[in-house]
């Protein structure tokens, strides 16, 4: 049986771990993200996950959109600069079984310039658990990238890119799917599109048609293509947040399938960021919550 429960419920998944103080000793999961549940599913879908593991009242700590405003239960947002665990700021979900002590990690938003996170700063302090000392800047990757300003071990400030998003809404719905390979990768053609946005951000919408140009006029590969679109993406984006990574420490968290991309079109720049996987830290920033609320 668990002591306590670790969950990560985003839009699409729903991760849980048994847990007993900081070890693992269980995990299941599911698809029964935010993004399908009615308002009274949550609680079901959860205990379909872990009734087995409890038997008494169980301390269960959430973190992702599961508290965001068409979750379980709105979890506020805590206003930068702002350290990464707050225990004392968890959110009490409504519960109908008696053994479920349910609470939901804050996100944290900025005023100027607007902006918002949920879910990434609990990957944040998981990083900062196991890298104490870090100064710097964190690079989230994901359909909403964010960029994070990392001063003795607070949020300090924090930009959000849409590139992840964008790259899907190009390659699977605009004229662009038509060029643009589901498999396969050109590391030179990433490049060379990330040295063109990078340099000449303004020049996007031009060479994103170009793309189609070159697939109809041209020999580039739909491996090519997926690469340049990429490269054009992560360019453009890295000229905008160019005052975050430049002459920084960074490190690139998350899915180590994008975490390539960002860490190589960095390394381009001069720079030697740090990798480490996303799935690993939600489960570390969990536990550190757990442990500073004991």
């Amino acid at each position: 049986m668990a002591n306590w429960v670790a969950v990560d419920w985003g839009t699409s998944n729903l991760r849980a771990w048994a847990m007993r103080g900081a070890v693992q000793v269980d995990f299941e999961q599911s698809e029964q993200g935010m993004g399908g549940l009615t308002p009274g599913a949550f609680e079901p879908a959860l205990m379909d996950l872990i009734g087995d593991w409890i038997e008494g009242p169980t301390r269960v700590i959430a973190c992702g959109m599961v508290g965001a405003r068409q979750g379980w239960v709105e979890a506020a947002y805590r206003p930068v600069p702002c350290l990464v665990t707050a225990p004392d700021a968890l959110t009490k979900a409504p519960t109908q079984d008696a053994r479920l002590d349910m609470r939901i990690a804050p996100g944290i938003c900025q005023a100027e310039p607007p902006d918002v996170m949920r879910g990434e700063e609990t990957q944040i302090a998981g990083y900062l658990a196991q890298n104490p000392d870090f100064d710097g800047i964190l690079c989230l990757p994901g359909t909403h990238t964010k960029w994070v300003h990392i001063s003795a071990a607070e949020v300090v400030s924090f930009r959000t890119f849409m590139s992840g998003e964008l790259f899907a809404l190009l390659s699977q719905h605009s004229v662009l799917r038509h060029s643009v390979g589901a498999d396969g990768w050109d590391a030179e053609a990433f490049a060379d599109a990330v040295g063109q946005t990078l340099s000449r951000p303004e020049r996007l919408a031009a060479e994103l048609f170009g793309l189609r140009a070159a697939g109809l006029v041209g020999p580039q590969t739909p491996e090519a293509a997926k690469a340049r679109l990429s490269g054009l993406l992560i360019g453009a984006e890295l000229a905008a947040a160019r005052p975050y990574w430049l002459g920084q420490d960074v490190a690139v968290l998350g899915d180590p399938s994008l975490t390539a991309h960002y860490a190589a079109a960095l390394r381009l720049q001069g720079l030697a960021p740090r990798e480490a996987a996303g799935d690993a830290l939600a489960l570390a920033g969990l536990t550190e919550i757990y442990m500073k609320g004991q």
